[in-house]
């Protein structure tokens, strides 16, 4: 049983942690994307070619709320998992890295 609750909670884990790494990769996308628009129109391009960058600006914004609510839901079901977890796992690595997840991702969300 223990080894199925520990196995449970590594998955999870693996979850939330891909989701938010996901998370932080399109916001550092948006950022870069923004730069790159604004230099395109400081630099008079070519209105198509700076309609086209800000498409791409668009379309990289609209999946910031959408991992916001993945991660959400990952982080949801990975304090469910932890809060299920028996007082003899409490000391296992897995647990003490899953509650460290759990504050990083809540600090992410809390940030937006």
């Amino acid at each position: 049983m223990a080894s199925q609750e520990l196995k449970s909670l590594k998955i999870k884990t693996g979850v939330c942690k891909r989701v938010l790494k996901e998370l932080q990769s399109y916001e550092s996308e948006v950022e870069r994307e923004t730069a790159k628009t604004q230099k395109m129109k400081d630099n008079n391009a070519n209105s198509h070619d700076i309609k086209q960058q800000e498409n791409v600006l668009s379309e990289s914004k609209m999946m910031i709320p959408d991992c916001r609510k993945r991660l959400e839901t990952a982080l949801d079901q990975l304090e469910t998992a932890l809060a299920s977890v028996s007082e003899d796992l409490e000391k296992e690595e897995d647990v003490t890295v899953a509650r460290q997840l759990v504050t990083n991702a809540q600090s992410v969300l809390e940030v937006a």
